[in-house]
């Protein structure tokens, strides 16, 4: 059990018939009245963010959130099959659990999934990630203007913006937390 008096960042509990990370937290202690805790939590199951205040003597269940590094095997039209690397065992998830990392993901990469009470709820493609492009257009001779961007789609299917001299062929580097081009690989 976790009391609100020792919340802190990144702890995830159970409350409200959900699952929540704390990502901010204040203890406030007024000159007249009792004291507080002013919390902003995250449900970690459909990603919604509220703010809520605590007395700091309530106790909550802690969440315990478990980590597995899984293989994307492929997509067989509506599911998405993952492999976990030890026990072979094969997870399907739908496309809403893992619209942010298949973006990014090729077919054989491996994906940090995470999974509460044995159910998978999220998946998160590795932080750097090196694809290429298969479709952009090209850039002008002769425009060499600095920090002039082109939308570029890469081999699993995301557009990012890439500057004017990347080409069809090229692998680039992808930082999968913002989506952003770091550089020809």
């Amino acid at each position: 059990m976790v009391s609100a008096g020792d919340i802190k960042k990144g702890v995830t509990i159970q409350w409200n018939n959900g699952v929540w990370v704390i990502l901010d937290f204040q203890h406030v202690k007024p000159g007249k009245g009792a004291a507080f805790v002013r919390t902003k939590l995250k449900n970690v199951m459909n990603g919604s963010i509220r703010e809520e205040t605590f007395n700091p003597s309530e106790k909550f269940p802690k969440a315990h959130i478990e980590t597995k590094e899984m293989q994307y095997l492929y997509n067989d039209g509506e599911l998405y099959y993952f492999m976990d690397t030890e026990s072979y065992e094969q997870i399907p998830l739908n496309f809403d659990e893992v619209e942010e990392a298949i973006k990014f993901l090729k077919e054989n990469d491996v994906a940090v999934m995470r999974f509460f009470q044995g159910k998978a709820f999220e998946v998160q493609a590795p932080n750097f990630v090196e694809l290429e492009i298969i479709h952009t257009e090209p850039g002008f001779k002769g425009d060499t203007s600095q920090g002039v961007y082109k939308p570029a789609t890469v081999e699993t299917g995301a557009v990012v913006q890439v500057p004017l001299f990347v080409e069809i062929g090229d692998k680039i580097k992808i930082d999968t937390r913002s989506g952003e081009y770091l550089s020809r690989v």
